[in-house]
């Protein structure tokens, strides 16, 4: 018999908006975040394996700097799954990765509730809507936003959403340096000192600001060049980073020819290295 299978996207986000009001008794911060989801995308297969066998999970990854055990967040989501419902067939989770991590595009958190998704798709739904989204807030902050597959704003520690009708067709540049910034780091930086507050620009009636950009940019210094050099450039609207970074996007004002991508994209690399990751994205309708 062939093993049931399932294969998902898992999107990226960026925040269009990130404002932060203090540290919650928890230890979480309070958040209001306008998050979108993007055409960009990892890519999650999961198979049920008929039989039995010893390995509960197989879990593999084509990115090699990714680790395969308990500290890779689609294996946590495998095993919250497994306590909540009781089920032991065992599984096979394979993940494409397209989404660079330490990115600030929360790209683990995505492939995360893809796992959950797609194995209770498999096992014939034995959990609600609302108890994978217990699930998914055991895992972090904005794994449940990744359920709505739809922009969003998001309060409290990130898990109280609030779907947004629309938002416009916008075309977005995305940049990252070769290193990532680490959420917690990031947060703690901001918690460390009172900042100057963050430069919002209004576009077409929507926000766009990032509170944890000056912590950041504090240390990684080539980040504000970056957002610098971008504003300057005439396709560019505005540019700001995602999340706690190092991704910086750019907002275009057009869809960009190939030329234009090409010279942009040489421009890109001859100013800030070649090492430099570059992809194009629109919001997942």
């Amino acid at each position: 018999m062939r093993d049931a299978s399932i294969t998902l996207l898992a999107p990226a986000k960026i925040n269009i908006s990130l404002e932060l009001s203090g540290k919650r008794a928890d230890g979480y911060h309070e958040v209001k975040t306008l998050m979108a989801p993007l055409t960009l995308a990892d890519e999650v297969s999961i198979s049920i394996a008929r039989g039995d066998s010893k390995d509960r999970l197989t879990f593999t990854c084509d990115d090699e700097t990714l680790p395969k055990d308990a500290d890779n967040i689609c294996v946590q989501a495998f095993h919250v799954f497994q306590q909540a419902t009781g089920i032991t067939a065992p599984v096979t989770i394979h993940l494409r990765k397209n989404i660079p991590h330490g990115a600030g595009l929360g790209g683990g958190s995505s492939d995360a509730a893809a796992v959950l998704s797609g194995l209770n798709t498999l096992f014939k739904n034995p959990l609600t809507r609302p108890q994978l989204e217990e699930l998914a807030a055991l895992l972090g902050s904005d794994v449940s936003f990744f359920f709505q597959k739809a922009p969003a704003w998001c309060g409290g520690r990130g898990e109280k959403i609030l779907k947004v009708a629309t938002l416009p067709s916008w075309k977005f540049l995305l940049m990252k340096p070769p290193f990532g910034v680490e959420t917690v780091w990031a947060y703690r930086q901001w918690d460390a000192k009172k900042w100057s507050p963050s430069r919002r620009v209004d576009i077409e009636k929507i926000a766009i600001f990032n509170d944890l950009e000056a912590p950041v940019f504090d240390k990684y210094l080539i980040l504000p060049v970056l957002k610098e050099w971008l504003t300057q450039r005439p396709e560019v609207i505005t540019a700001w980073m995602s999340g706690s970074g190092s991704t910086m996007i750019a907002l275009l004002h057009q869809e960009l020819t190939s030329d234009q991508n090409q010279e942009i994209d040489t421009a890109l690399m001859k100013n800030f290295g070649e090492s430099l990751w570059i992809a194009r994205a629109r919001v997942h309708a």
